[in-house]
């Protein structure tokens, strides 16, 4: 009995040097030692005893939040609805913008042109192909006053819209009033597909205002062959 109480005496004055409350030995022989937490690890999350909105909020850091029970509606995902009204009318303003732009560039295009080649000294050429049965277009070159003005490579595409009846404006540019000769050569594929180079010529006097010129390639069924010719447009 004795011995016993001096193990209760010295247990007392060890509890009371380390600071720890005074607790009966025999509390503190039953309670286990708490497990050592290893480095990095993170405290352990309680679970909540309720689950009411109360108690949700009122919760401490780090506890775990179940999630909602059956018969509970989850929060409503926004809706993606149609672009906001201001996007739409800035849309609308930048396509109004872009007609713009190409209506001015057209302005600016026939504004330049009538600067560089005035009316009392232009002279416009024009290409224009009717039927082709006889004659494939490949290029073409001009001369004015025996000084070449003009050396044009056509594709497959364009000889095609020729023949569909397009008009093509192979030379634009200034000549002074007076007498002058127009010289053309043709060259392309001709009948049964052989290489087919042709010219034609034409003396045309330049008065006051645009002069106009066609270079008109035909076909002549009673040869079987093809023709060109220049035409002016008094």
């Amino acid at each position: 009995m004795l011995k016993s109480l001096k193990s209760v005496r010295v247990a007392w004055l060890a509890l009371a040097v380390l600071g720890l409350p005074a607790l009966s030995v025999t509390a503190l022989a039953q309670t286990p030692p708490p497990a050592a937490a290893a480095p990095g690890d993170a405290p352990a999350a309680t679970p909540p005893t309720t689950d009411t909105p109360a108690a949700i909020a009122d919760a401490p850091a780090g506890t775990l939040i179940a999630p909602p029970v059956d018969g509970q509606a989850a929060p409503a995902a926004p809706e993606s609805g149609e672009p906001p009204a201001d996007t739409r009318a800035l849309d609308e303003t930048v396509q109004d913008l872009k007609k713009d732009v190409v209506d001015l560039n057209k302005e600016l295009f026939v504004l330049e042109e009538e600067l560089l080649f005035p009316a009392n000294t232009q002279v416009a050429v024009f290409v224009s192909m009717d039927i082709g049965e006889f004659f494939a277009l490949d290029s073409l070159s001009l001369k004015i006053d025996n000084k070449e003005v003009a050396n044009y490579l056509y594709t497959p595409r364009e000889a095609e819209a020729l023949l569909k009846g397009g008009v093509h404006r192979v030379y634009l540019g200034n000549l002074k009033v007076g007498e002058h000769q127009l010289v053309a050569f043709f060259e392309g594929k001709g009948p049964n597909n052989r290489d087919y180079k042709r010219g034609a010529n034409l003396k045309f006097e330049k008065g006051v205002g645009a002069k106009y010129l066609e270079l008109k390639i035909t076909d002549r069924q009673r040869k079987a062959q093809p023709e060109f010719a220049i035409k002016d447009w008094e």
